[in-house]
């Protein structure tokens, strides 16, 4: 039935739907990598240590996995919409308010309640756009709306480098004007996504009830490992790039801003290509095992590299292969797998395991510059976890969804 449905979604629908959900990342990334540029004035504003600064973005992506499973269950009961609509409602209230904070501690919270809203976001949005998007279109699809996630990284990045360096505006003033394209995106997803939640029938409350069930898939629960060590890799990247490139290769805040924003415009492309090929040959598996291997060669050579041009070419190879690039294929291999009733519920978890690792990433790199006095370990460790995340796709069994 579900694939029925999914055949006859009208065209201009689904597409739509993408380009919505397309732009809901860029909101969500610019939301978070707004950040980034900032940590030099965090750090001087509040006398944090690199530890404490990678914190705030740990605690930021604690409370946003934590509502992961939450969300995807409440989205499958009470109707994905209508969770993501409060959802992003409460993100842009939170990110505006942190203009307001009087102290440091006012500001911990509402980041923390930012993160905590766009945990919203993931399981329902994805089931969603599963659902829509017809089978042969669905990587390439969930590619274009991951795509967003790049546009979103570049955004933060430049808006709050370019605020303070050239308008020399407060550090609080990015989350403002953050927030207007989050209330601009709440208003589309609010107009034009319908949605009929329709009353569950028996044999689809017997499929969603079975939570413990998905831990049974082996499939799923490789992919679940393969995404955290994705994405640690990736907010090492993310979180610590920018401020890497200013205190150990002695760039500027809107130089190293530039720089670190090759990884997520390079990333559309590959994000294309590599979906591309995935829905081309009908299979997950052996595209994220071209991809993660060259993850692991390029997070070496961010270290190891001496030259500008060097470094230029690491981010690019990173960038194109990289965690953005692979998610939508890893994306596909839950789809393929999933109950259809709990599409939402598995959603969530995969979300919740990846973005585990956005909780970790940012304070154990900051804690491990702290003792070492340099980035660089942080790097090796993610490193090490993107060997993990291939060995844990060698043992992906696909012949069943080939079939």
């Amino acid at each position: 039935m579900a694939s029925d449905s999914k055949n006859s979604t009208p065209n201009a629908y689904w597409i739509k739907l993408v380009i919505i959900f397309f732009l809901g990342w860029i909101v969500i990334y610019a939301g978070r990598s707004v950040l980034s540029p900032l940590i030099g004035e965090l750090q001087t504003q509040f006398g944090l240590n690199k530890a404490e600064t990678g914190g705030i973005m740990s605690l930021f992506f604690l409370a946003y996995t934590v509502f992961q499973i939450p969300s995807g269950i409440l989205g499958d009961k009470i109707g994905r919409k209508r969770v993501l609509v409060t959802g992003f409602t409460l993100y842009a209230i939170f990110i505006a308010s942190i203009y307001f904070a009087p102290s440091f501690i006012i500001f911990l919270i509402l980041w923390i309640l930012a993160g905590a809203a766009q945990g919203c976001y993931y399981g329902p949005q994805y089931a969603l756009s599963s659902e829509a998007i017809p089978k042969k279109w669905i990587t390439l699809g969930s590619a274009i709306i991951g795509s967003g996630m790049s546009f979103g990284i570049a955004m933060g990045y430049y808006l709050s480098s370019v605020m303070i360096s050239v308008f020399h505006s407060s550090w609080q003033l990015p989350f403002v004007v953050v927030a207007i394209p989050i209330i601009i995106v709440t208003l589309l997803m609010a107009l034009c996504i319908k949605e009929k939640v329709a009353k569950p029938t028996a044999t689809q409350v017997s499929q969603s009830i079975k939570f413990s069930e998905l831990f049974k898939n082996r499939n799923l629960v490789l992919a679940y490992i393969t995404i955290f060590c994705s994405i640690y890799g990736f907010f090492v990247i993310i979180t610590w790039l920018p401020n890497y490139l200013e205190a150990e290769r002695g760039m500027d805040k809107l130089q190293a801003s530039q720089i670190a924003s090759i990884v997520p415009w390079i990333s559309i492309i590959g994000t294309l290509l590599c979906s591309y090929i995935s829905d081309k040959l009908g299979r997950r598996k052996p595209v994220v095992l071209c991809m993660m291997p060259l993850s692991l060669i390029a997070i070496f050579s961010i270290v190891y590299s001496e030259s500008y041009a060097v470094l230029i070419a690491v981010l690019i190879l990173y960038g194109f292969i990289g965690k953005i690039s692979l998610n939508p294929v890893l994306i596909a291999l839950v789809a393929d797998n999933a109950p259809k009733a709990s599409l939402s519920t598995a959603f969530g978890l995969y979300n919740f395991f990846g973005m585990s690792a956005s909780i970790c990433a940012p304070y154990f790199t900051g804690l491990i510059a702290d003792k070492t006095g340099s980035l660089n370990s942080g790097f090796y460790l993610a490193a090490a976890l993107t060997l993990v995340g291939i060995t844990a796709m060698l043992f992906v069994n696909e012949k069943k969804n080939k079939d």
